[in-house]
């Protein structure tokens, strides 16, 4: 059974503005809002919510191929057709569970009883709930040993071989509730912005629980990974210097969500299946808006900002909503070509507001996707978990019959091709540009980790090649070793290691 979702939104301690809310009390996306306005029609037109890069640029090439949107010319999809569409039933808050296919017709009237607006994620736990099924994982009391460890770890947060696998391990799964909460204390901002401990304990724990752990990728480990991260370039010298207590609220906060509710398959998915968030959101930076209105609806849920005046807490949502989107890979190129010409001109200015904040949507966008410039030991876990994330991705479009999404072919990519080519054409010149603004230790101990990263990673490739097999100096080394993965799939560039 198909139930509708609604962002969570309740109703606030004054008057809202009647653009802000709909007639069924869920955020609007009226165009007249510059907060929730849907994209400018005149921008669909010129990019139709792809990127607009010659084909001939490899580096622009595989950025498409991550997040290019452009699928529906690719499979034929007529818009008059999509109420007859055999994959509308695909419903991807189920898409990793094991629930049983049938459901009574009374727990299916039980849930439509269910008057509280949730996330897909605690739909899906209260579903669970309502149905009998008992929580999978059970919880684990853990003693002040591990506590004690964990306090210890949190002294050393600000390190960049900080592990956050053990981390979420000595806190019994809950890394990003108590990662966030002391990053937030430590720089005293429940206090300066006299956040009630109730309403903000509340606020971490939903966030968390909204994030779907059965993602081998996107869950609440990796939001908290990115928080970790994050700290690490606000304590650069640059910004530490600079920033003002609400942007580093702001970037805190931007990391913790910036993937909130996400369901585990690419935006491409989304669209190709026509699901009603590619549509809401016109196929454009799909995932990334239902991460940042998601956030929202918790932040109105909760309460959390609501003794701070109307204007400043619309300005902290339209303020998060400008960081996460930045995290939109199909518009790496956008903000890349951006930060290289103010490096350029030496123009950056840190005490302009504007500029501060383009340096922390750059940030988080470091953050984000920083797992190759991790040390071997973390940097391989995340790759294996995201690539696994693909797969899983390709196993449900061989299932219903759909074009397999490219890195999603579990036999024909391996975690090492698609690795390189990802460090080669987005992380690499990424980090190179942020090396040039931040030249510091860090930076440099990033270029490093992702030089050997990437290594590593070749010669694990040279090892599953077969030596009657082995590639001329011309060849593509991806193909040996996939079966056949084709220069389309992996644009293949300089290969430095």
């Amino acid at each position: 059974m198909e139930v509708c979702y609604q962002l969570p939104v309740l109703p606030l301690d004054r008057p809202v503005p009647k653009h802000v809310l709909s007639r069924r009390g869920a955020i609007s996306f009226s165009s007249s809002s510059s907060l929730f306005g849907a994209p400018d029609p005149r921008q669909l037109s010129q990019r139709r919510g792809a990127i607009s890069y010659d084909s001939s640029d490899q580096t622009a090439l595989y950025i498409r191929m991550l997040g290019d949107v452009r699928v529906r010319s690719q499979v034929g999809f007529e818009p008059e057709r999509r109420s007859s569409h055999p994959y509308l039933c695909i419903d991807f808050r189920t898409l990793h569970t094991r629930m049983g296919c049938g459901a009574s017709s009374a727990s299916s009237g039980t849930e439509r009883r269910v008057h509280r607006l949730l996330s897909f994620q605690r739909y899906l736990h209260s579903s669970r709930l309502l149905r009998g099924i008992p929580q999978q994982i059970p919880l684990h009391i853990l003693d002040e040993d591990y506590t004690g460890q964990a306090r210890c770890m949190l002294e050393k947060v600000g390190t960049w071989n900080f592990d956050i696998f053990l981390f979420d391990k000595l806190t019994n799964g809950n890394s990003l509730i108590t990662l966030t909460f002391h990053l937030l204390n430590q720089y005293g901002l429940v206090e300066l912005f006299q956040l009630d401990m109730v309403k903000l304990w509340r606020f971490l724990v939903m966030v968390q629980e909204d994030y779907h752990n059965d993602n081998p990728y996107h869950n609440s480990v990796h939001a908290a990974d990115v928080t970790q991260a994050m700290y690490c370039y606000l304590q650069e010298p640059k910004l530490a210097k600079s920033l003002t207590s609400f942007d580093i609220l702001l970037g805190i906060l931007a990391a913790a969500t910036h993937d909130l509710d996400h369901p585990g398959v690419n935006q491409p998915f989304l669209i190709k299946t026509d699901h009603y968030l590619a549509t809401l959101y016109r196929n454009t930076s799909v995932l990334e808006n239902h991460h940042w209105k998601s956030a929202v609806g918790l932040f109105r849920e909760t309460e959390l900002f609501s003794h701070l005046p109307a204007e400043d807490s619309l300005n902290m949502e339209r303020e998060l909503g400008s960081l996460i989107l930045a995290t939109d890979i199909s518009r790496q190129n956008d903000y890349l070509s951006r930060f290289r010409m103010h490096l350029d001109q030496d123009n950056l200015c840190l005490s302009n507001a504007s500029h501060r904040h383009f340096i922390l949507q750059m940030a988080l966008k470091c953050a984000d996707i920083c797992n190759p410039c991790r040390p071997w030991e973390l940097s391989k876990q995340w790759s294996e978990k995201v690539t696994e994330e693909f797969f899983q991705q390709g196993d449900i479009e061989k299932k219903h019959k759909l074009d397999i999404s490219p890195f999603c072919d579990r036999e024909r990519n391996t975690v090492g091709n698609i690795q390189i080519g990802f460090m080669t054409y987005v992380a690499e010149p990424l980090f190179a540009e942020w090396a040039r603004f931040s030249d510091t230790r860090l930076s440099q101990t990033m270029l490093g980790h992702m030089g050997l990263n990437k290594a590593s990673w070749g010669g694990l490739l040279q090892e599953q090649t077969p030596v009657s097999e082995e590639p001329g100096p011309g060849a593509d080394t991806g193909d040996a070793a996939t079966g056949g993965t084709s220069s389309k799939e992996i644009p293949q560039g300089s290969r430095e290691s």
